[in-house]
């Protein structure tokens, strides 16, 4: 009965718009809510009703910028099957994650015009969902490292974004780093974080290092409850710490823990209220690849994720090789290895064992 209500999502009407997309998180939330409605009449209307708003809601990238030419790309990855012992295409998903704010970006003049609210690219992350879809891994990538941007030099990996009409750049950049295909692209404006822990009546984070921030709030190492407005000065500080953007990037991962973690428990899944007022405010500040901007997509990705719960997911940090300069530029030193070796554990089918060695 569950699996039918997932297909009438797909024959949900959506009203034509120049704008789509969305993120793998809310589709978790979509496939989750779903699951645990009681009545399946009122688990239909409620669907349709969560589908329409996030579809009217969303943004998308522009088709024709999301993805690199198909020569340019990466082979996808295969496995041995199980049952056959054959060698079948592996159906891992991999996702970039692009974070924007108004006040990111390495300099005064970045905004990037086809970012949610034309915002700064402020942080990247790369997700990956293995064929069991079992866990999901996040490794987040510095956006000062000095890597190679396809047909513009070498540059901070965030400038592919910048330089680029649309994600197709950035993806680029990234695939030829660690040798795999990215499936979907993602990208959320700070400002809708906000929105969401307002609609969740704040989030409890565990914060890795004790610090005050500009905005003159105190953060003590340890669980703290943190309203919006002190969640947003949690995760955009990094004036305080001597390190910049390594502390900062681990508050980010701690915050976006802290979320899901809150999110994906079965008090907030059964608010029905909540679940869509979380969709119908954060959904504008996405921007989304065409086919997570599909509803349908989107409930079957989160019927197939309905088991992973916080403890299933993993973030960590790509390795690198620390501060440096270019120029006059002060960057981090990419490790080129680590990329490669990311690779190869995702190819292999082992990423969640190296997420948990980094």
């Amino acid at each position: 009965m569950t699996q039918d209500l997932f297909d009438q999502a797909e024959d949900v009407e959506t009203t034509p718009r120049s704008k789509r997309g969305r993120n793998v998180a809310i589709g978790v939330l979509c496939g989750a809510v779903v699951l645990l409605l009681g009545a399946a009449a009122a688990a239909a209307l409620y669907l349709n009703s969560l589908s329409g708003a996030y579809e009217e809601a969303v943004n998308v990238i522009d088709e024709q910028n999301t993805f690199p030419e198909a020569e340019d790309r990466p082979e996808r990855s295969t496995r041995e099957d199980e049952e056959s012992g054959e060698e079948v295409e592996d159906e891992q998903l991999n996702v970039l994650l692009i974070g924007s704010d108004s006040g990111g970006g390495s300099g005064e003049s970045e905004n990037v015009p086809w970012l949610p609210n034309s915002g700064r690219a402020d942080t990247m992350m790369w997700m990956h969902i293995p064929h069991e879809r079992d866990s999901i891994q996040l490794m987040s990538i510095m956006r000062d490292t000095w890597v190679p941007i396809p047909g513009h030099g070498e540059a901070k990996i965030n400038a592919s974004l910048s330089l680029g009409e649309g994600s197709a750049l950035a993806v680029q950049t990234v695939e030829n780093l660690v040798g795999v295909p990215i499936d979907h692209v993602a990208t959320v404006d700070m400002t809708g974080f906000q929105s969401l822990v307002e609609t969740m009546d704040g989030v409890s984070v565990d914060v890795p290092t004790s610090f005050t921030s500009r905005d003159g709030y105190q953060f003590n190492a340890g669980t703290q409850h943190m309203d919006s407005t002190m969640a947003m000065s949690f995760v955009r500080e990094r004036r305080a710490f001597s390190d910049g953007d390594y502390t900062r990037v681990a508050n980010q991962q701690a915050f976006m823990r802290g979320v899901l973690n809150q999110v994906l428990t079965p008090s907030t899944l059964t608010n029905p209220a909540r679940v869509h007022g979380m969709v119908s405010d954060f959904a504008p500040h996405m921007a989304v690849d065409s086919q997570l901007a599909e509803a349908g997509y989107m409930a079957d990705l989160a019927w197939s994720l309905r088991d992973v719960r916080g403890g299933g997911i993993d973030m960590f940090t790509l390795p690198n090789q620390g501060v440096g300069t270019a120029g006059s530029e002060s960057i981090i030193v990419a490790d080129f290895e680590a990329f490669e070796e990311a690779g190869e554990a995702m190819r292999e089918g082992r990423f969640s064992d190296y997420a948990a060695q980094n």
